[in-house]
Formats: C-alpha cells, sequence, structure tokens
C-alpha cells in the first residue's frame, strides 16, 4: 500500500530514513524544514502487510527523490509521479543509483549523471589539514561576494536563483559557506546545503585561477568537516572528478555509493 504521509507518520518515517542518513539527506532535510504540509512538496510511503515502511517518495516542487533498501513499488510511484509532475518534460529526479535507475525505463527523464557520493566519520585527517589559514564564516553581508568568486570560475554555473538560495540557506541554518580571503578579496570558498539534525552535503566548493594549489579549498572543506561533526551532522559530498576524489580521500571521505541525477 502507497498513501501519503503525514505528521502522525513522523516518527516511523524518521526512524527509517535514520537506516541510511547519508542518502536520505535531502529526504530527512526537506522533511524537518517543511514538514507535511507545504503546497510544494509532497512525501508518500510504501507500507508492508504489517504496517512497516518500505520506501519513501519526496516530492520538492517538480523534482523527485525514491528511496528504498530494498524491492519496492516503482510501478506505484511512476503513477504517483505522473499525476503530481508540471506539465514540462522531462522529469527531474535523483537519488541512490539502484533505487533512481529503476525510473528509467518507466518515465520520460532528463539526462543522466552519476556521481560518487561519500561521508565523512572522522575529522582526524582533516584536523591535519586545516593549517594556519584564516577561513572565516560568511554573513549575508558576504552573499554577493560568493557569487562574484563563482562567477569568475568557469566551472561554476551561477543561476538566477543562486542568490535567493544562498540568503534563505543562511536565514534557516540549512547552509552556510565558508572562505579565505586575500586583500580583502574572497579567494576560495565552500558550502553546504540541506543541513539537517544529523548531515550535511558540502557544495560549491572553489578557488580563483590563481591562487590554486595553495591548500587553500582543502583548509576550508577540513574546516567545514570538523565544525559538522561537532554539532553531530555527518559531512556528505559529491564527485565525479578523480583527482578531486583524491583530495576528499585524504580529508577522511570514504565512498559509500553512486548518486543518479536526471535533469
Amino acid at each position: 500500500m502507497i498513501r501519503r504521509l503525514t505528521a502522525e507518520d513522523h516518527q516511523q518515517v524518521f526512524s527509517f530514513l535514520r537506516q541510511d542518513p547519508s542518502f536520505n539527506l535531502f529526504i530527512i532535510g526537506d522533511i524537518e524544514s517543511f514538514g507535511y504540509d507545504a503546497d510544494f512538496q509532497d512525501v508518500w510511503g510504501q507500507f508492508d502487510d504489517a504496517g512497516s515502511l518500505k520506501a519513501v517518495l519526496l516530492r520538492y516542487y517538480d523534482s523527485y527523490i525514491p528511496y528504498a533498501p530494498g524491492d519496492f513499488d516503482a510501478d506505484g510511484f511512476v503513477r504517483l509521479i505522473r499525476q503530481t509532475a508540471g506539465p514540462s518534460s522531462p522529469i527531474q529526479l535523483s537519488g541512490k543509483s539502484e533505487v533512481a535507475e529503476q525510473f528509467e525505463e518507466r518515465l520520460p527523464l532528463g539526462t543522466k549523471r552519476t556521481l560518487y557520493f561519500c561521508e565523512c566519520r572522522t575529522d582526524e585527517y582533516a584536523r591535519q589539514e586545516m593549517g594556519a589559514f584564516a577561513v572565516k564564516k560568511a554573513e549575508l553581508a558576504d552573499v554577493d561576494r560568493i557569487l562574484d568568486l563563482r562567477r569568475r570560475i568557469a566551472e561554476f554555473e551561477t543561476r538566477p536563483s543562486s542568490r535567493d538560495m544562498l540568503v534563505k540557506g543562511m536565514e534557516t541554518n540549512s547552509a552556510r559557506t565558508y572562505y579565505i580571503e586575500q586583500d580583502g578579496r574572497m579567494v576560495a570558498a565552500a558550502s553546504t546545503s540541506a543541513e539537517n539534525s544529523l548531515s550535511a552535503m558540502i557544495v560549491g566548493v572553489c578557488t580563483d585561477q590563481e591562487h590554486r594549489g595553495k591548500g587553500y579549498a582543502s583548509a576550508i572543506v577540513a574546516k567545514l568537516v570538523c565544525d559538522l561533526l561537532a554539532e553531530g551532522k555527518m559531512p556528505c559530498l559529491f564527485y565525479d572528478n578523480p583527482a578531486a576524489g583524491r583530495i576528499y580521500r585524504r580529508l577522511g571521505f570514504r565512498d559509500i555509493g553512486l548518486w543518479a541525477m536526471y535533469r
């Protein structure tokens, strides 16, 4: 049976999602931030005959995240997605690769991108990488400086909504940005997104071209790792660049699987 979840299901839902907190950080974060009644968000659950949860599907605006630790009713979730998806195509969906890939032949999905998903359970290695750099935490007044840094870097795509997302993240404590500056100019930064009570995703790791190779990005990510773990939050991140993967492993991150995105 599949049905919409409500606040009355919250304890059971979180017990279920906590079994895999890193892969579920987006679902957990959105439920903690917006609950079960927001008009832009729906959460459905599949239950077995004994009333235990088998799978969860989140809709956040026009994007969907399914999760299941084993077999689940993919066709039932497909019907819900078709009923609630907007008229635009392709459908945006993401999730643990072995779960998300079950929708490939069932829905008109966007272009696929597969990323390594890793988490860091210890700050032992990060503490060795922090160095003597002055890593600062950005405030609301720094938002335009963060965007200016990202615009200077060819690999980064800044969208019209980027500023609002940064502001909203800081205001709701669901995101933060740490940075290093030289002569008053921000030259390297890294952010979090989807921070929740259990975990946080590290994103937006960037350094000005002329300041690369100095260890700035490693020091900032190391500081994030130490602070997040001290707060009881598991640091997670995606990567698809082998060179970046080597740096993150040096900081204590370990691959735990793959994440598939369809956009």
